[in-house]
């Protein structure tokens, strides 16, 4: 089920806010099972085999817990339950994920091995790295061990960030399991926060994803230059737009019932360097591996070779995580490398900031267009087209340019914090009259929300794209 369907927005999220407001009011337990029993269902919705995987994976981490918990009372060492919970949670994402991809490269050196048919069950990755961080939080202290299989798989469950994050550690919302407070303030947050990351999804993401896969499909001796150019700048807003759209909605809908989940992205297009670009892009993703990856093997602590190392190994497993090819692979050492040339040389961060803003946002250009081909070969191609070895006329390029100019426009304006920045100018010119003003602001701002759910239902209702691209990881 998608947060951007006629079904979640019109029958699913009514009847679990009614049911949770109105119903069982006041009654946590109660509550809490209607959010467990409905996150399953809403997992179980497409392909509801997929929803047993989840199940052995919460009841696994379960006894995980429960073991590190009781190991650690009698003064144990812990290595044994959390290498057991390491291998049990990473074993099963590399069976579903990358054991066809594994066998494949191993049958082009001479290995005849027959290849099963493996469907991947949508946002293992991101439920697999919840469930570990929660055993991981236990090992360190850092959170008390759940003792009701229910509250633990509420946690690894919870519908809004389920699927496609962000990844909500343990630690950060274990109190609120059992101990959350619902306010009025946070509810009509929450709903505000929706309905911006709604509009992010269908009406630019959505839109941006028609520039960018055409340029994709052209086959390569066809696409200009110019058609190139602007396919890349679209899946660069695209993804933005689809994953921090589906973030803002995670957020909203997860105060809306009383939780507090982190900041997924705050910006990221506004970095001048690719080491600033990672503390802004996809933040929860960065903070799991630096807490569970990077720190444990030492940091920047132990000199400059192992630092060169703790980064390789973060930014291959960060490349790995996105997918099984070697395109997410060589994705992830891309960016190490791109890391190590900042850091070692500290170049960028010296220059002029325009200067530290065009390379950033062109190498994070370049890193979407491996992050996007389907092949090393097909990444290839179209960087040759994008430096002018394509072919074809750019009629393709002006003609989806005239179509989409203001959505493109758009999505350039509203990936910078213009509007903030904007409401700060006003409450400072103000002063102490922006409380007689910003009453008004407020009515705008809401009839804003109000058209982008309109516009937003209009094309759902129409039936246009609507996948999001992190589903598959």
């Amino acid at each position: 089920m998608l947060f951007s369907s006629s079904i979640f927005l019109f029958a699913f999220l009514p009847a679990v806010l009614l049911g949770y407001y109105v119903i069982f009011r006041g009654m946590r337990r109660a509550q809490n099972l209607l959010l467990l029993a409905a996150s399953l269902l809403f997992y179980a919705w497409g392909e509801p085999w997929f929803v047993l995987v989840m199940i052995a994976s919460i009841f696994a981490n379960y006894l995980f817990g429960l073991w590190v918990h009781t190991w650690k009372r009698r003064g144990r060492r812990l290595l044994l339950p959390v290498t057991a919970a390491c291998v049990c949670n990473l074993g099963l994402l590399f069976v579903f994920k990358y054991l066809t991809f594994t066998l494949e490269n191993l049958n082009l050196l001479g290995l005849n091995t027959p290849i099963p048919v493996i469907e991947l069950p949508i946002g293992i990755s991101f439920f697999t790295f919840q469930a570990l961080s929660y055993v991981l939080d236990v090992a360190m202290g850092t959170a008390q061990v759940q003792r009701s299989p229910f509250g633990l798989g509420l946690y690894i469950s919870l519908f809004p960030q389920l699927i496609a994050g962000p990844i909500v550690k343990y630690a950060t919302v274990a109190d609120e399991i059992q101990g959350r407070r619902e306010t009025w303030d946070d509810f009509s947050s929450g709903c505000c926060r929706f309905l911006v990351g709604l509009g992010k999804k269908v009406l630019l993401s959505n839109q941006l994803a028609l520039v960018a896969d055409a340029a994709w499909d052209t086959p390569a001796g066809q696409l200009s230059t110019a058609f190139a150019w602007l396919g890349s700048l679209c899946y660069t807003l695209q993804i933005y737009y689809d994953f921090s759209g589906y973030s803002d909605m995670a957020i909203g809908l997860g105060r809306m019932f009383g939780f507090h989940f982190l900041e997924n992205f705050n910006w990221p297009y506004l970095s001048r360097s690719v080491t600033e670009f990672w503390r802004r892009w996809h933040i929860s993703l960065s903070t799991w591996f630096r807490d569970y990856v990077y720190i444990p093997l030492g940091g920047s602590r132990r000199g400059k070779w192992r630092t060169l190392r703790n980064l390789f190994v973060v930014w291959l497993l960060t490349g790995v995580w996105h997918g099984a090819n070697w395109t997410f692979l060589c994705w992830g050492l891309f960016y190490f490398l791109l890391l190590v040339f900042e850091k070692t040389t500290g170049q960028v961060l010296s220059w002029p900031k325009i200067l530290g803003w065009a390379w950033t946002f062109l190498m994070v250009n370049f890193g979407w267009v491996l992050f996007r081909a389907d092949s090393l070969t097909a990444c290839g191609a179209f960087l040759q087209a994008m430096f002018g070895q394509g072919g074809g006329p750019d009629l393709q390029a002006a003609y989806y340019w005239e179509q989409y100019w203001i959505v493109i426009l758009l999505s350039v304006f509203f990936s910078f914090p213009i509007a903030p920045w904007l409401t700060r100018k006003v409450e400072a010119y103000f002063g102490q009259y922006a409380r007689h003003v910003f009453p008004m602001w407020d009515g705008v701002y809401g009839l804003g929300l109000l058209l982008i759910f309109l516009a937003a239902a209009a094309f759902l209702v129409k039936g246009t794209y609507n996948p999001f691209i992190y589903f598959n990881f």
